[in-house]
């Protein structure tokens, strides 16, 4: 059995994310603000995980308790998403609605036509745990 990584995040005061290490070996990052310190704790996490990854692996972003979701967080997201070693990570993200959906939708296709990483938009986290939980090798 492989060793998983350890997840090397600690909850800070005044930042509206959570991270907890899936038994898959990904990670499930659920956000209750983006304020600007959530996404730049965020942004240095994310980062520090890329430079370390090793083998595919799937996360899940839980939105759902987001109400506004600025442009510069999806900015931010599809940023880090185009990073090479994005190539090998599946990533569903969870949204409260179809317009938040939608608004994500419309700023990545504007800030960068393809991802890195197998990326999906759902509003049900059911499917979007289904959609993780196929085999890797069918990324994306």
């Amino acid at each position: 059995m492989t060793e998983i990584k350890p997840l090397n995040w600690t909850p800070k005061p005044g930042v509206g994310m959570t991270v907890v290490r899936r038994g898959d070996g990904g990670m499930t990052l659920t956000f209750t603000d983006l304020s600007d310190a959530t996404i730049n704790d965020w942004r240095e996490f994310a980062m520090e995980h890329l430079l370390g990854l090793s083998g595919r692996t799937r996360n899940l972003y839980d939105l759902r308790a987001v109400k506004d979701i600025p442009e510069k967080a999806i900015k931010m997201a599809v940023e880090a998403n185009s990073d090479p070693a994005a190539r090998n990570i599946r990533v569903a993200v969870v949204v409260a609605d179809e317009k938040a959906a939608n608004a994500i939708r419309e700023v990545a296709a504007l800030a960068l036509p393809e991802t890195a990483s197998a990326l999906k938009l759902f509003t049900d986290i059911n499917e979007a745990e289904a959609w993780l939980g196929r085999p890797l090798d069918q990324i994306p």
